[in-house]
């Protein structure tokens, strides 16, 4: 580990959350349209928050000034049927608590008078704040939050662009059949791991319902706490049962904590499939250097991608010229949920939070003004989840993380088993 690089981004982190409230060179007697956002920009994943919350300060900066971009509202100054009135980002740091968000989102609601929400990273935590904007009639998106029973609650204010898990584990089965066909390999025993609260237990459910869907065995099923500072007895469990895959979902700190302690115990399954969120974060590989490469992680972002759409080369650089470090699936996530926010407000001519929703429904935006390599954003109905959403897998190679499935957009050559 880079101890300045470390340092620069804990610098960056810090700088950020001295940012909550501001979102841009905004005067303090213009009026604005003041959105919320809530998410962890202290505590164990404050590094993630402000990475999150970069991508939201990008969207708006891109937003309010003019850019020649292919990207909504990009060649217009501010929101253009409101005679191009500025957004403004009023930050509430949820410190990863449920109970903090709670009061964070009643706040943002009720004294800072947003016209809508976003949030708030943990699935745990966006459970417990879009209730209460429901509960408020104000349009609560989340870009991040992928734990599927959040668009399964019939609320009618809650709207989500990002898929959820159960399309990601679906993609991971997919991936599993092409290459044991391509490989002419068997895999049969998997291992799934995961953190316990609501993210990481669906994610569970999902893994164990595709996997016997597909005929697989489930050899050791482990959770544990985020918070862990341990993971050995669960590693022991892991190598006695020797799977060909496990299935891991996990936060930045345990992900490298479990990594460190699979080289300790000299643990190396065929192949580690990781539900994104801690393995994509730039934390992951400055810890562990060589040590992370080879993992395979879901994601819905790689720079790698600028090989087949160019735009996202120009918004990854933008990124790293204000931020100094690379743009990860979190960030890319919350620029985009914001774009589409904003667009949603664009098309409502007004921040009357019943006219916001009804634009949200309507949404349809073209994969050619997106920078994730999605089909588009459009909003089923009934659940308000994106219909045109989908996942991308990457392997660490050499520190960096390389698109190899699905095959049409793989910029590197899949390597299996995981070198021992």
């Amino acid at each position: 580990m880079k101890a300045k690089k470390i340092g620069n981004i804990i610098l960056i982190a810090l700088l950020t959350i001295c940012l909550v409230g501001f979102s841009g060179c905004i005067d303090e007697d213009e009026e604005t349209i003041r959105i919320g956002a809530i998410y962890p920009l202290t505590g164990s994943l404050a590094i993630t928050g402000a990475d999150v919350q970069n991508g939201i300060l990008l969207a708006v900066d891109i937003i309010n000034n003019y850019y020649d971009l292919n990207l909504t509202l990009a060649r217009s100054k501010g929101i253009g049927s409101l005679d191009g009135t500025k957004i403004e980002i009023v930050f509430g740091d949820s410190e990863g608590s449920s109970s903090i968000g709670e009061l964070k989102v009643k706040q943002l609601i009720n004294e800072e008078k947003v016209v809508a929400l976003l949030g708030s990273y943990q699935s745990t935590v966006t459970n417990v704040t879009s209730e209460i904007a429901e509960d408020e009639g104000i349009p609560f998106l989340t870009a991040l939050s992928t734990a599927p029973m959040l668009t399964e609650r019939g609320l009618q204010w809650f709207f989500r662009t990002t898929p959820h898990d159960e399309t990601f584990i679906r993609n991971f089965f997919e991936f599993l059949q092409d290459i044991q066909e391509e490989k002419n390999i068997t895999l049969k025993r998997i291992a799934i791991v995961y953190e316990d609260s609501l993210w990481g237990t669906e994610f569970a459910e999902y893994c164990g319902r595709y996997a016997r869907d597909n005929n697989y065995l489930i050899v050791a099923n482990v959770s544990y706490p985020a918070a862990a500072t341990n993971v050995n007895n669960e590693t022991q469990r892991l190598k006695d049962a020797h799977p060909d895959v496990v299935m891991q979902a996990s936060y930045v700190n345990d992900a490298i904590l479990y990594m460190q302690t699979y080289n300790v115990m000299n643990f190396s399954p065929d192949g580690i499939l990781a539900n994104g969120v801690g393995f994509v974060e730039p934390q992951f590989i400055e810890v562990l250097g060589d040590a992370g490469n080879y993992i395979l992680t879901r994601t819905t972002w790689s720079n790698d991608l600028v090989q087949t759409k160019p735009l996202v080369g120009t918004i990854s650089n933008m990124f790293f010229e204000r931020y100094g470090t690379e743009m990860t699936g979190n960030s890319a996530r919350a620029f985009t949920g914001m774009l589409v926010l904003a667009d949603a407000i664009d098309r409502a001519g007004s921040t009357e939070p019943n006219a916001i929703r009804e634009a949200l429904l309507e949404t349809n935006i073209s994969s050619d003004n997106l920078v994730m390599p999605w089909n588009g954003v459009k909003f089923d109905h009934e659940t308000h989840q994106n219909m045109l959403g989908g996942g991308i897998i990457c392997q660490i190679i050499n520190q960096e993380y390389c698109t190899i499935w699905p095959l049409n957009l793989a910029t590197k050559d899949l390597i299996w088993p995981i070198p021992r």
